[in-house]
This record gives C-alpha cells, sequence and structure tokens, in this order.
C-alpha cells in the first residue's frame, strides 16, 4: 500500500466516533498526521479516542450548530496554527420509507446534518484555510457523500438529496477556491459496514447488495485509502472532483 507522509500537518475529521470516521482519522494518523475528531457523541468519541490509542484530539461539536462549528474551529486553529484537511463524514441516514409515509421533520433533521452540517463546517474551516501560507497546498476538503446522492434510491429521498446537495456544494466551492490552492473533493461510497448498516432490514441489505457488481459493502479501511490520497500534495490538481467507490454500482 502507498504510503503518504503528512508528517506536521493537522486534520479534522466529523463523525469521527463511527466507523468510517475512525478508519480516516486511523490512516490519517499513520500518515503522520494530527486529528481532531469531531462529533456530538461524547461516549462514542472517547471510546474512538481510546481505540486509536488516545492519538487524536476530541471536540464533542453539534455540526449543526453555526457558532459551537465556528468556535470549534478557531480552536483547532489557535491550537495548531493551521487546518491542512478536513474530511466532513458525519451524517445520519433518516426513515426508510416511501415519501409519501415520511415524517417531515425527519426529513428536515437528515438535510440539516448532512447538507447544512457540512456546509457551516466547510464554511468555517475554508475560511480558515484561506489564510494560511500555501505549502504547496492551504488545504484539502474532502466531503464524504454516497452513491445514492449520484442515483438515488428508492425509500432514502431525504439521504438520497442530502448526498446529491452536499456532491453540488463540493463543486461550488471547488471553483470558488481553485486559485486559493485549496482542493475540495468528494467521494461516493457504496453502503459500508458501519453502525449505519445496523439500521438496515435484511430486506434493504440484500436490496443494496444486489445493486452493486462487487456483490458486498464497502470495507472502511478501503474508504480511507481513497480519502488519503485526496488529504495528500499528490492530489494537487484535482478539486470539484466526484470519486466513485461503490464497487461498480454507478461510475459516473
Amino acid at each position: 500500500m502507498i504510503r503518504y507522509d503528512l508528517a506536521g500537518r493537522t486534520a479534522i475529521v466529523t463523525g469521527g466516533a463511527g466507523g468510517i470516521g475512525r478508519a480516516v482519522a486511523s490512516a490519517l494518523i499513520a500518515s503522520g498526521a494530527r486529528v481532531s475528531l469531531w462529533d456530538r457523541d461524547a461516549a462514542a468519541l472517547a471510546a474512538a479516542a481510546a481505540e486509536l490509542g488516545g492519538k487524536p484530539d476530541r471536540r464533542v461539536v453539534d455540526i449543526t450548530d453555526a457558532g459551537a462549528v465556528d468556535e470549534a474551529a478557531r480552536q483547532c486553529h489557535a491550537q495548531w496554527g493551521r487546518i491542512d484537511i478536513l474530511v466532513n463524514n458525519a451524517g445520519i441516514l433518516g426513515e426508510v420509507k416511501p415519501v409519501w409515509e415520511t415524517d417531515p421533520d425527519d426529513f428536515r433533521r437528515v438535510l440539516e446534518v448532512n447538507l447544512v452540517g457540512a456546509y457551516l463546517v466547510m464554511r468555517a474551516v475554508v475560511a480558515l484555510m484561506r489564510g494560511q501560507a500555501a505549502r504547496p497546498m492551504r488545504g484539502h476538503v474532502v466531503n464524504v457523500a454516497s452513491i445514492q446522492g449520484k442515483e438515488g434510491m428508492p425509500r432514502a429521498g431525504a439521504y438520497s438529496a442530502s448526498k446529491a446537495g452536499l456532491i453540488a456544494l463540493t463543486k461550488s466551492v471547488a471553483k470558488e477556491t481553485a486559485e486559493e490552492a485549496i482542493s475540495v473533493t468528494c467521494i461516493t461510497p457504496a453502503a459500508a459496514e458501519t453502525s449505519m448498516a445496523k439500521e438496515l432490514t435484511s430486506e434493504r441489505r440484500a436490496e443494496i447488495l444486489a445493486r452493486i457488481p462487487m456483490h458486498r459493502f464497502v470495507a472502511v479501511e478501503e474508504i480511507a485509502r481513497l480519502v488519503l490520497w485526496l488529504s495528500s500534495d499528490d492530489c494537487s490538481f484535482s478539486t470539484g472532483g466526484v470519486f466513485d467507490i461503490s464497487g461498480g454500482r454507478a461510475t459516473y
């Protein structure tokens, strides 16, 4: 496996207590980066930090709270002097129902976390990145979207819409920062073996697997390896890109 030297780099990983967040943090730490895990669940955050050897900084942050996000970003920047990497990973699944049976409050909550929350974190962190010296990049932002954001999925209207919005937001911010030495990309994984996957019924799991040509869920370590490249200086001329990691489900 290719190794990256991220010594001296600093990274924020939202949704850091979850399976993807932990795997990404582990890969970043193994490459020498200093990592701050953000999550709203203090107990899960402590468990994640312990699993990672107590190495990451950790902060209890509700990413839907603009003031809390701004303050946490300022604290990280003040502590380290810069923020080199942002992995916008926090997200929730929401109801698995046809649209006419869904609860509007649940729909709003999914968009609030998955899209508005990602926007708030990008807003705060990119503003700080813009004031940093380029060495050679000022920063890398990697948004964790979903294959459902590309093609939609029945009984997942809120989740699919939120991830489609995140793909579009990625492209917009990438164009705004294209001359700022800040790379903004997103990935579109298929379902991964995480706690979110445990919320699925056996029927829903089978339905998802049937859509994936490789006929398996993606491993969180596979996602982490892609994020690692997108967070490195080897990714210097890709911005606004949507990187598929869906086992062939939708490769555009």
